[in-house]
């Protein structure tokens, strides 16, 4: 005779309009479908976190961010076998006492961000974090690990924190981020502890006219496919290894339900790796010229720029930039035009399904045949047969 698996009943308090919460969300989802496991998860519709009533919940166990101040608070006299997820601390003593804590590594985050700008040949760096407050704890936890790394390599560095993200403060904002990044000694490589923070200063970056990546290089910490679509630039971040931490939580849930002791422990779940963009791909440039052509060109290629309108914002004549091209890149300002609409496009045919005729009209080609043909000579292969064989990318 089988044994059916008892049902528990349990709470997961994320707030899941973040990508790092939603990750975590999907890695409870994961453990579940792998194993013989039966839960009824309670989450607010809206995946909202609403914490009024929760001690008097009458459910076997919960599942909880701590990263929010105001979730461990709620939690702190409640009787239920309670997971915490969150950000690592420096000092063993900022973690909650008695309860089993899953930890996103935040120094080997800003590890992994420092060693790939250094990589491209930095030795300028600095970090664009948020302000201090106790729900920011693990911003600033970031900060602490990057001015460690500095500090170990006997450099120094900046930590920006900026103002708090409201419509009324948007404009000073945006106005301070430039005044900053005008600051900075030039090239330099920026770690943003998060994705949107990363957003933020990219654009400001191309308000100001400050070339990406050569001047400023640039990462976030997220992955978030939502703030990739929101840049003119594609962004490199560095990805969390959510999905693990969530599917830990799950399993040392599932064995305290089954009369395992909850202990105090940490476990520390290290990033998964970086999606490279072109953000942080910094390759050192002679010529200014190059330089300020290049940040146009990578902002509006695909909308059907010519090589007199790059030679206008950059202002020289055609044949000058022409030459400043030919002696720094051994190639044309066509063709540079051209590599970005081509590259454009290639992701365009990863990501969807699309048809050639609306992907050629919104990466700037004057017709699909046209791409079709540049395509080819390029690719070896036609747009078509480029997106039937090629693994879709998200």
């Amino acid at each position: 005779m089988k044994t059916v698996p008892p049902v528990h009943r349990i709470a997961l308090l994320f707030n899941g309009s973040k990508i790092y919460d939603r990750g975590i969300i999907s890695g409870i989802g994961s453990y579940l479908s792998s194993t013989r496991v039966s839960w009824d998860l309670f989450l607010e519709e809206d995946f909202s976190v609403r914490l009024k009533g929760i001690e008097g919940w009458q459910g076997d166990g919960i599942i909880a961010d701590f990263d929010d101040p105001a979730v461990e608070q709620a939690l702190a006299q409640i009787h239920l076998p309670v997971v915490a997820v969150g950000g690592s601390y420096a000092d063993p003593q900022a973690y909650p006492q008695h309860i089993p804590y899953v930890a996103t590594d935040n120094g080997a985050l800003i590890k992994l961000a420092y060693e790939h700008l250094i990589e491209a040949g930095l030795t300028r760096f600095a970090c664009f974090s948020l302000p201090e407050a106790q729900s920011n704890r693990w911003a600033q936890e970031r900060e602490k690990a990057f001015h460690a790394l500095l500090k170990r390599d006997g450099l120094s560095g900046q930590v920006y924190r900026g103002l708090s993200t409201s419509a009324p403060l948007w404009d000073s904002a945006v106005e301070q981020q430039i005044a900053w990044l005008h600051s900075l000694p030039k090239p330099i490589g920026i770690i943003a502890v998060s994705d949107a923070r990363a957003r933020q200063l990219l654009q400001a970056c191309l308000t100001a006219g400050i070339a990406v990546p050569e001047q400023v290089a640039l990462i976030g910490i997220d992955n978030d496919p939502l703030t990739r679509t929101l840049t003119r630039v594609p962004l490199s971040s560095v990805m969390q290894g959510t999905e693990r931490m969530g599917r830990t939580a799950a399993k040392l849930l599932h064995q305290m339900l089954h009369g395992l002791p909850s202990t105090g422990s940490q476990i520390l779940v290290p990033p998964e790796a970086i999606n490279v963009q072109t953000s942080s791909l910094h390759k050192p440039l002679g010529h200014p010229y190059v330089m300020q052509a290049r940040h146009f060109i990578r902002q509006f290629a695909c909308q059907g720029i010519k090589t007199e309108q790059v030679a206008n914002y950059v202002g020289v004549s055609r044949s000058s930039l022409e030459a400043h091209f030919r002696s720094e890149l051994g190639r044309s300002v066509h063709d540079e035009i051209l590599a970005f609409k081509l590259t454009a496009a290639a992701d365009s045919l990863r990501k969807s399904s699309v048809g050639i005729a609306e992907i050629a009209q919104a990466c700037g080609f004057k017709s699909a045949q046209y791409l079709h043909y540049v395509f080819k000579r390029e690719f070896g292969c036609t747009p078509r047969q480029y997106q039937q064989t090629t693994p879709v990318t998200r």
